[in-house]
């Protein structure tokens, strides 16, 4: 498999962030046709709820247990080829999306209450990986919801702390594109 230039078009996203301040969050749409394998997008969607557990920041009682549990579930698994036990999973997927799943109605409609955006991140990973393989779209959506920021001056979008995500996502695109060539 020939290595993709998905990697220095986010690398670009970065520059332009660091030229101009910012960078829509469309310039994420890239990714869509690296996620047309769905081994990358399942790789993906275990990677970002890896990476949300992770920055657990200061939780305690039921939120803290949820994110040890998650951690535990995906801890050790392979990166290229992640494998979990479905009905775990499931169950884990279930259990993140009640644990926030409140709604307010507004004007527009009803709105879900996230209290913990990286509890609600490793609850879409676990969506993809056991639902939605088949839709790079999703994949996209997650990438977007894992690398923007808000700032009340420019609303949500690629800014400032969003360009070290996206060396992240850069890394692991790496990553994944070179553990495939070995693994041939």
């Amino acid at each position: 498999m020939m290595r993709t230039n998905i990697p220095e078009k986010l690398s670009n996203i970065v520059k332009e962030i660091d030229d101009h301040g910012g960078a829509s969050l469309t310039r994420l749409t890239v990714l869509k046709k690296w996620f047309e394998r769905t081994e990358r997008l399942s790789a993906f969607a275990i990677w970002i709820a890896t990476r949300a557990v992770s920055r657990q920041g200061k939780t305690n009682g039921a939120t803290a247990k949820l994110f040890r549990e998650v951690q535990g579930m995906l801890a050790g698994l392979d990166k290229l080829r992640p494998q979990l036990d479905r009905q775990m999973a499931q169950t884990m997927h279930d259990r993140l999306r009640d644990f926030q799943n409140e709604c307010r109605n507004q004007r527009w409609g009803a709105v879900r209450i996230v209290h913990n955006w990286n509890l609600m991140l490793a609850e879409h990973g676990l969506d993809i990986y056991l639902w939605h393989l088949d839709s790079p779209t999703y994949g996209y959506k997650l990438a977007a919801d894992y690398c923007q920021h808000y700032d009340s001056r420019y609303g949500n979008g690629l800014i400032g702390p969003s360009r070290t995500k996206i060396q992240e996502l850069v890394r692991f695109l790496l990553t994944i594109e070179a553990l495939e060539d070995s693994s041939r």
